[in-house]
């Protein structure tokens, strides 16, 4: 609820008037395909040429009505080859234009993906991911729409307008000077409500991805909003941003509807009360019919075209308004950045990790500390279980150890090197996790577990869940290894979920190994198995177990007893127990009372 009024307040604050430059962001993903956009752009040039000479055959025919019948003929066939040629020109943009949209949203999307999928989690803190997806989504559509429709059809017309005002000052001076006269009238409207229409445009969009990340939210934890009976809530906030979604549509759609009307209503009256004038001129014999048909023809393309870029001047600002959308996407400043020359580990990597004077506070709460000079030097090798009291700062080591976030104060080290000067990729490599909510894709069990190392062999899978003592239950699934296990795992266990999550920390094969409360959500009998193989698999490894059962750390090297983000205490369990305090007091809690409450 907090991330969804923040993401509230960050909409409102965002600044509503935006301009049609903003398309100009879209040139590095249209430059490379400038050969596609100079063709589409000569189909463009050949068919509203085209439809220019038209009026020109019909004149002819309407002047030579009365005259020979070849000459007649002649007229006729030329307008049929001019309609032939229009046909094969517009085919030929509509499919030039068309590939080149769907090319250039297709680059788009997968640069906009690129570049979120590997943003920290700091950015997500601020941005919900339903409306990270909605601007992949229902903006590049708009984008779509744009350049492989509109931006034709407003070249096409303005090609038009100008082509044919041209020709209709050739044909009659008078008649077009007359013309001219209404243009300052109609552009106006264009100017006044065209600034109306991009603040609607952008609230409309902005609108549609808060309803995106609502239902995305409560989609993802469907069965809490169920088993909370919160449906109702939920139909509710959801109707609710829908509704202002659709209200601002309903604005937009009005305010384009109004603009269009007032425009074409404006055009039209102008060309009829110049026909009116020219048909008197036909009249007194000082112009010619086909003249005016030739005039009226060229009047009926300029307005339609005016009407035509009012048309689409309201989905050219839909677009503008998308644009900046995704260029705040592609421009944002990953607040975890790495070096421009990034040093390499020793090798093989050894796995000591260190935090040296570490003070750090989340972004999104940055006046309460979740780790207050912290020292923790972990040796190579070396099993180090991390307890301690809810929010004692356990998880933000691991997430510290991984650089998801990097200290306010301080640094951590792997193997004596601060992690800042390393590439993200070059040490998370070497580090394997298995986190208290597994993460199951929509895939297979084998592709789950493979997502540890996507090199791995068949055997070796079945070999790293044999480990995790899951290859019995995957054995009996109804396709074994390739058994579709649904969205976030939908078909499995909490605790087969966990298993197949430390199939895939076996599978990658770290020399550091990260388990936060790895068996919270097994079985006594599955804890034990998987608590042998996490046994065998930290041999010779750097194991941090964060856990909130101290059953799973009793046979650790050492334990660090963690509360309120300090180190309070270190120690084996049985010296900790000796000494008393807080340690002392959990274990009495879990061990004493937790067989007499039995």
């Amino acid at each position: 609820m907090a991330r969804r009024d923040a993401a509230t307040a960050a909409q409102a604050d965002r600044e509503k008037s935006r301009n049609l430059g903003m398309l100009g962001q879209l040139w590095p993903f249209l430059r490379p395909y400038r050969g596609l956009m100079a063709a589409s752009l000569l189909a463009l040039v050949l068919t509203a040429s085209v439809s220019l000479v038209l009026p020109v055959a019909v004149r002819r025919v309407v002047d030579n009505f009365n005259n020979s019948g070849e000459l007649l003929n002649l007229y006729f066939s030329a307008a049929l080859a001019i309609a032939g040629l229009l046909a094969l020109g517009t085919a030929l943009r509509y499919a030039l234009v068309t590939r080149l949209g769907e090319r250039v949203v297709a680059d788009l999307r997968k640069a906009v993906f690129d570049r979120v999928i590997g943003m920290s989690p700091a950015f997500y803190d601020r941005l919900m991911t339903g409306e990270v997806l909605s601007r992949i989504t229902t903006d590049t559509t708009l984008i779509l729409s744009v350049i492989g429709s509109s931006i034709s059809i407003a070249l096409r017309n303005m090609l038009i307008f100008a082509g044919g005002l041209v020709l209709m000052l050739l044909t009659s001076a008078k008649l077009t000077g007359m013309v001219l006269l209404i243009v300052p009238v109609v552009i106006i409207p264009i100017l006044t409500l065209g600034r109306r229409l991009r603040v609607l445009s952008r609230e409309n969009q902005d609108w549609i991805a808060q309803s995106s990340g609502n239902a995305s939210e409560a989609l993802s934890s469907v069965q809490t909003v169920q088993a909370f009976t919160h449906e109702a809530i939920s139909r509710a906030d959801f109707a609710a941003v829908t509704e202002k979604s659709f209200d601002a549509a309903r604005q937009r759609i009005w305010t384009r509807a109004v603009m269009t009307a007032i425009v074409i209503f404006l055009v039209f009256t102008g060309v009829v009360g110049v026909l009116w004038i020219g048909a008197w001129d036909v009249r007194a014999g000082t112009m010619s019919a086909g003249t005016l048909v030739q005039f009226v023809i060229y009047s009926v393309m300029v307005a339609g075209s005016v009407g035509a870029l009012s048309e689409v001047f309201g989905e050219l600002q839909r677009a503008a308004g998308a644009t900046e959308r995704l260029v705040e996407l592609l421009s944002a400043r990953d607040t975890i950045q790495d070096p421009a020359q990034p040093r390499s580990l020793p090798k093989p990597v050894r796995g000591e990790i260190a935090f040296e004077g570490v003070e750090f506070a989340y972004p999104a709460r940055p006046d309460t500390s979740a780790l207050t000079e912290f020292e923790l030097t972990i040796q190579p090798g070396e099993s180090v279980a991390l307890v301690g009291p809810s929010g004692a700062g356990k998880t933000t080591v691991v997430q510290l150890i991984q650089r998801f976030y990097d200290p306010d104060q301080g640094v951590v080290k792997l193997d004596g090197i601060p992690l800042p000067e390393l590439s993200r990729d070059a040490f998370r490599r070497h580090i394997a996790l298995v986190p208290q909510d597994p993460v199951i894709f929509a895939a297979s069990v084998r592709e789950n577990i493979r997502f540890g190392r996507p090199e791995a062999s068949d055997a070796e899978i079945e070999e790293a869940a044999q480990a995790a003592a899951a290859h019995e239950f995957i054995s009996a699934l109804p396709e074994g290894y390739n058994t579709y296990v649904g969205e976030r795992g939908v078909m499995l266990s909490g605790g087969q979920k966990q298993r197949i999550a430390i199939a895939r920390a076996i599978l990658r094969d770290a020399p550091v190994l990260l388990l936060d409360e790895a068996t919270s959500a097994l079985d006594a009998e599955s804890e034990r198995a998987v608590q042998r193989a996490v046994d065998r698999l930290s041999q010779g490894r750097t194991t941090i177990i964060v856990a909130h059962r101290l059953a799973t750390v009793k046979k650790a090297d050492r334990i660090i007893v963690l509360e309120h983000g300090r180190v309070v205490a270190t120690g084996t369990h049985d010296a900790l127990v000796a000494e008393g305090g807080l340690y002392a007091r959990l274990a009495r809690l879990q061990f004493t009372d937790g067989i007499a409450a039995e």
